[in-house]
């Protein structure tokens, strides 16, 4: 699958148009293409501050979010890759702390391709790639690493020991099934725990590693993958701890106790992602942060996408309308988690290949309507495919026009290449 991306800059475009032409060739694995391409490119990867390392099923985006925010709180400039990008391409690169320029962008990625003559890269190893050397060349205190899918054979695990400062593990859940769970020999056959064992790939030696906790099945996996290379394991409920009162968040570890604020990005799960955050620089020795700037940045984090309330704008139209991209079981739950108690109208979108139950079936006792919904990007799931009775309507605009004048609220949910869609047509750009 590739993300397609826009751009009203001419050069720009230009490049975007060469990167919807790449796929992953069809049974390749493994890391040889990138770090053959890095290596024409001068290996940029072993030349960056130093880097957190963040995978995960769930919550990584938001962990990222929130280490960016701690780090800029404390005056540290930093550079920063996620994926995908909702509205613009430039989303996946941050350079100091700002998107990265179109006139750069369009210079970096036509360097990159043309290194990558006779390659065959993919759309995300041509990223990861320019998103690496733009990093290298521009001065900062430290980078936060998104991992694209899985962790052990995803483009950003070229990564070494000399260049981390730590690796972090978010929530791990059942998602892209097809690729993390292809069978291959020498691998754990339980699912959870082959998620946990392809997340864990991106563990390096002598390179703390810090995690949520999990079931055992997935325990014993990052356990081995800590104790083979030889990384010091910090796991929650073991090594660090963290809960969420009324009013604050609370966090301890071997190195003292902390009541934070709690954070402003809804939702309880973002305490957790946040107290990861915290973990991950609190178990490391290259970049120090003051305690004050832990607070100040689970404040200021911001993760577009993520239970966003929409502002005011053109689909807006007077109502109020969450947003949230999440597509598997566990984002189901913590939107249900979210809207307990209360009744929503739900737009839902979701690409072919998706579970709707994920979402549908958690949040069945807040439903007050379903309408199934169209992204415009990929193939998507028709209204069938999320059962009986349920709309198909041929747009947003005319989902959101047949919903009833009752009060209540909306939410648009199910893919973030929807979301990217939303935001769009919103008229809210990220920055």
């Amino acid at each position: 699958m590739k993300d397609f991306g826009k751009s009203d800059h001419p050069a720009v475009q230009a490049q975007l148009d060469r990167l919807a032409g790449l796929s992953l060739p069809e049974g390749r694995l493994g890391l040889d293409t990138i770090r053959c391409l890095l290596d024409r490119l001068g290996n940029p990867h072993r030349s960056l501050p130093p880097v957190f390392h963040v995978a995960g099923t769930n919550g990584k985006g938001s962990t990222c979010a929130f280490l960016r925010a701690m780090l800029e709180a404390d005056g540290k400039r930093v550079h920063m890759t996620t994926s995908p990008h909702l509205v613009r391409y430039n989303e996946r690169i941050r350079l100091a702390g700002e998107l990265i320029a179109d006139d750069p962008l369009a210079a970096l990625l036509e360097e990159v391709f043309d290194a990558a003559e006779g390659l065959n890269p993919s759309f995300f190893e041509v990223t990861i790639a320019a998103a690496f050397l733009a990093f290298s060349r521009t001065p900062a205190d430290a980078c936060v690493v998104e991992v694209g899918l899985g962790g052990r054979f995803d483009a950003t695990n070229v990564l070494e020991p000399e260049a981390l400062a730590a690796c972090g593990i978010a929530a791990l859940g059942i998602d892209h099934e097809r690729f993390l769970l292809a069978p291959e020999e020498g691998v754990p056959q339980v699912p959870l725990a082959r998620i946990a064992f392809e997340k864990a790939g991106i563990t390096k030696r002598a390179t703390s590693l810090i995690t949520q906790s999990y079931p055992e099945e997935a325990t014993l996996e990052i356990e081995r993958a800590a104790l083979a290379a030889g990384a010091p394991l910090s796991m929650r409920g073991r090594d660090w701890h963290s809960s969420i009162s009324e009013t604050a968040l609370h966090y301890a570890d071997r190195y003292g106790e902390l009541v934070l604020p709690l954070p402003q990005l809804p939702g309880p799960h973002q305490g957790d992602n946040a107290a990861l955050a915290i973990a991950m620089l609190r178990h490391q020795d290259r970049v120090n942060v003051a305690s004050g700037a832990l607070a100040a940045g689970i404040r200021n984090a911001k993760w577009p996408a993520r239970l966003q309330l929409l502002a005011p704008g053109p689909l807006c139209s007077g109502r109020k309308v969450w947003l949230d991209g999440g597509h598997n079981p566990d984002a189901g739950k913590a939107l249900a988690a979210h809207f307990a108690g209360q009744r929503v109208h739900l737009l839902l979108g979701m690409i072919e290949g998706k579970d709707p139950q994920a979402i549908l079936g958690p949040l069945a006792p807040s439903i007050a309507s379903v309408t199934a919904v169209p992204i415009s990007t990929h193939e998507y799931q028709p209204a069938a495919s999320y059962g009986a009775d349920i709309m198909q309507a041929a747009s947003l605009e005319d989902a959101l026009n047949a919903l009833p004048d009752d009060g209540l609220p909306v939410l648009i949910a199910g893919s973030l290449y929807l979301a990217g869609d939303v935001l769009r047509m919103n008229r809210e750009r990220p920055d």
